[in-house]
């Protein structure tokens, strides 16, 4: 009887191993296709952790918002260095900056080119990456971590905290570009009336339930949704203008308003109250253009709820 056992539990401990080698193999190949990326070790509060694929030739570092690797620091130069793609192998070129590229602690000369390996430290600055070359399992991995620390975990759409490291870098880009830059914030109306008839089981569902038709249906590629709490939410529209901000606006509120929300057989009425604002050429913080659209917002809710109103 006992060898019996010891069959029955030498046969479950193949299994176990084949699937575990499986899934690590699955893993593998699934990392043969990560393209090679730098991660921020040491940098900026909101940078750290952030990982930027090195898909193409002249990727730059630089406090430049016009740089592929923006890193809002003083101690970088605009434009401080560049990477050069060659087959499979990664440079760095440092474009003669101000406090020097630096690779495993040695200088790189003003552009002189450096071959990278895999795990090495380059310091631009007091800004301090990883090299990962391509197919690293870290680089997978990394990748993933930092998106959920991006997301809300309920709704999908990004958290606060990343709305508040994307605000000002999308203020900037929109002051040195001269580029038009809009905020919609909307709020789901009698949030409280849902959460105590349906509980809070009901309010996830409509939170969830709200942000997938946001994603799905109503927002571009390069539209920012966040989360900003509770049942507030924040979408900031770099390059749009009033016109464009008042029509996503309005279409949000509308395609709300018409959703059919069903819980546990029961349709829940649901609607937004929404504020839009645009930037002022006045405007350099984040926070100026964030309370214009807040309080716009606040309006709709004094003044009847389900209803646009647009900042002065």
């Amino acid at each position: 009887m006992a060898h019996n056992d010891e069959d029955t539990s030498n046969e479950s401990l193949e299994k176990t191993s084949i699937v575990a080698s499986d899934t690590f193999r699955g893993r593998l190949k699934e990392a043969d296709d990560v393209p090679p990326a730098i991660v921020v070790l040491i940098g900026p509060p909101g940078y750290v952790g952030k990982q930027y694929p090195i898909t193409a030739n002249d990727i730059v570092i630089g406090r430049s918002v016009e740089s592929q690797v923006y890193i809002d620091d003083k101690s970088l130069s605009r434009s401080h260095a560049k990477f050069a793609v060659n087959n499979a192998e990664i440079s760095i070129i440092d474009l003669g900056s101000t406090n020097k590229t630096i690779v495993n602690g040695q200088v790189v000369p003003p552009l002189a080119s450096c071959l990278l390996k895999n795990n090495d430290q380059i310091k631009t600055g007091n800004v301090i990456f990883k090299f990962l070359e391509k197919g690293n399992i870290e680089s997978m991995t990394n990748a993933a971590m930092y998106e959920r620390a991006q997301k809300d975990a309920l709704t999908g759409a990004h958290s606060k905290g990343a709305l508040i490291e994307k605000g000002p870098e999308a203020i900037k880009r929109a002051e040195v570009l001269s580029e038009p830059l809009s905020l919609v914030t909307f709020d789901i109306d009698h949030f409280k009336k849902i959460n105590d008839t349906y509980g809070h089981p009901g309010g996830d569902y409509v939170l969830k339930e709200l942000c997938r038709v946001v994603i799905t249906k109503l927002i571009r590629a390069n539209d920012f949704f966040a989360r900003y709490g509770g049942e507030e939410f924040v979408l900031l529209l770099s390059g749009s203008p009033e016109k464009t901000a008042v029509e996503v606006g309005e279409r949000i509120r509308q395609t709300i308003e018409s959703h059919e929300f069903v819980f546990d057989g029961k349709k829940i009425a649901v609607t937004v109250s929404i504020g839009v604002a645009t930037r002022k050429a006045s405007e350099t913080e984040w926070t100026q253009i964030y309370e214009r659209a807040d309080k716009a917002l606040y309006h709709s809710k004094q003044t009847g709820r389900n209803k646009l109103t647009l900042a002065p």
